[in-house]
């Protein structure tokens, strides 16, 4: 949710365009609404995580539509299940965009998914709004990463372990793109900084068989595990850790994707005292995030609760009208360029903004889960974090420049 009262004020100079909009279209007539896609995994191994990133992007729409929708039309999303498939994923990019002709599309989670898109969308000429944290290694002009860089999630967390003294590591991930990268650029720092790579293990995504990974970290003994399993793979992870006297009261874990949506799913006690690294949590104190929190609750119960993926994709969805407003256009070109234009704003995450390389701008939080599945805030940042979408010592010369 951005402050109407105050974040809006960067908006001042977009309203011109918008209200001439309005009046083109005549007393009589109501102008034709504006397609977006919202394309998430609805069933499969991550319907788990990404069916509330949906929901979460819907309030969004229905909100810029409740104020008068952007440059005069309302917002139709046209809904597509990805169903944990990357070929699926650019299937349905594909359909939104030449069928269903769609002006830009919001979605994704996995990084398989996000690069069977990738090439859809730069064919196409049309904009993804990507809200989940991945391995960097990436800039498509055709593409806003508004989740994490590795500088704004993994590296964060490797600096609170090493600061709390755990620096013997395991690595465990879901075999795909980005727990293998992410955990290329962590060996890398961790060996660095004088840290041990105890072990790295992986199992396919959605695999529920843990029992020779969970020999092997017994015998490594480990300080801490960072986990970068994705979707439900988790439950039996940890399900299994506990079942063989290694619960995370016993065993550090820091996880990378689970967060208060996959913790309430698990149920809390199963994963309570784990850690994780995100750009938000739940329990940030602020007026902003309350109102979201309320809103959502509202629309889709009061036991509801949210996360930073969601908090990405409601926030890019407001970001993407805001950058409209601006362009006086829904043309891709015209939209990116004043996506990254725009001055910082006050949101649910704090205040953020897109850098010229098209991520965000954004600040890292470490939390403990506890028991009632609300994660305690124990460590963030100096400040929000330009991002990085090379790391330089795992990637050297690479470079993501100003598109």
């Amino acid at each position: 949710m951005i402050d109407t009262n105050r974040g809006y004020g960067w908006l001042r100079g977009a309203w011109a365009p918008a209200l001439f909009a309005v009046w083109c279209v005549g007393a009589g007539r109501a102008a034709e609404p504006a397609k977006v896609g919202v394309l998430q995994s609805l069933t499969g191994t991550m319907a788990i995580s990404e069916v509330t990133v949906k929901n979460a992007e819907m309030l969004a729409i229905e909100e810029i539509n409740a104020s008068g929708g952007v440059l005069g039309r309302k917002i139709q999303p046209i809904v597509e299940d990805g169903a944990s498939d990357p070929a699926m994923f650019s299937q349905k990019a594909q359909k939104l965009i030449q069928q269903d002709k769609v002006v830009t599309v919001f979605g994704g989670w996995t990084s398989a998914s996000r690069k069977a898109m990738l090439p859809v969308f730069e064919r196409f000429k049309n904009l993804l709004w990507y809200p989940v944290q991945f391995e960097g290694n990436e800039c498509s002009p055709n593409i806003m990463y508004s989740g994490a860089q590795p500088n704004q999630q993994i590296l964060p967390a490797l600096d609170w372990a090493f600061e709390k003294g755990d620096k013997r590591i395991f690595l465990l991930g879901s075999d795909y793109v980005f727990p293998r990268t992410a955990n290329l650029i962590l060996k890398k720092h961790i060996v660095q900084r004088g840290g041990a790579v105890a072990g790295e293990e992986y199992v396919p995504l959605g695999g529920t068989d843990f029992s020779a990974v969970i020999t092997k970290i017994r015998l490594a003994h480990p300080q801490i595990v960072f986990n970068t399993l994705n979707g439900d793979s988790n439950v039996s992870f940890f399900k299994q850790m506990a079942g063989t006297g290694m619960p995370p009261s016993k065993l550090p874990v820091m996880s990378f994707s689970i967060a208060e949506q996959e913790a309430k799913a698990m149920g809390p006690s199963l994963v309570a005292g784990s850690y994780a690294a995100w750009n938000y949590f739940q329990s940030l104190d602020n007026a902003l995030n309350k109102k979201f929190i309320a809103a959502y609750r509202k629309k889709f119960g009061a036991d509801s609760v949210v996360d930073d993926p969601m908090v990405h994709g409601y926030v890019d969805v407001l970001i993407w009208a805001a950058a409209v407003k601006k362009a006086g256009t829904f043309e891709t070109n015209a939209v990116r360029k004043a996506a990254v234009e725009l001055a910082s704003m006050d949101s649910v995450m704090g205040g953020i903004k897109f850098a010229p390389n098209q991520s965000l701008v954004q600040t890292a939080y470490v939390g403990q889960l506890g028991p009632d599945g609300m994660f305690k805030i124990l460590w963030q940042s100096k400040g929000a974090l330009m991002p990085e979408p090379y790391d330089a010592l795992a990637f050297p010369g690479k470079s993501c420049p100003a598109k």
